[in-house]
């Protein structure tokens, strides 16, 4: 794949604004890991391989498994994720499919129970801003270890 352009070079207000977003997303209180799980699950459902790879690393530098990192796709499946991060994947996946029937009472009131309103409110910027960093790389190509 060939990278269209590289949108920080054309528009770095574009960069600058997701990077505040980062940055909070950083103090927020939700476990680090958990943070990068849903990154790159959020990813996947999108098909950014840029954003795929870059949070698995993130994740990896953490001290993530590659046995979770390769059962994410199908977290629900394994006995690998704790409560507290099965909620948060599940919240993550419906904002991020949002179009198809919203989230579900039951996923949100699992999120509340585990999270708090607080934390509700950060699971759902830290999905917000991954798809929106997916739908930065994606349209532009950015490639791996060029842009």
């Amino acid at each position: 794949m060939k990278s269209r352009m590289n949108i920080n070079e054309a528009e770095p207000r574009i960069y600058h604004a997701m990077a505040i977003a980062d940055k909070h997303i950083k103090e927020f209180d939700i476990e680090a890991k958990l943070k990068e799980l849903i990154k790159v699950r959020v990813s996947q459902i999108n098909g950014c391989g840029y954003c795929i790879d870059y949070h698995s690393n993130d994740a990896l530098a953490l001290g993530e498994t590659a046995q979770r990192l390769l059962a994410l796709s199908a977290w629900w499946e394994t006995p690998f994720f704790s409560e507290e991060e099965c909620a948060g994947l599940k919240l993550a996946e419906e904002v991020t499919r949002i179009y198809q029937h919203g989230v579900s009472d039951e996923t949100y009131e699992q999120a509340l129970k585990l999270f708090g309103k607080q934390g509700v409110a950060q699971l759902i910027f830290i999905a917000v801003t991954i798809n929106s960093w997916n739908r930065i790389a994606i349209p532009v190509h950015m490639v791996i270890g060029v842009d």
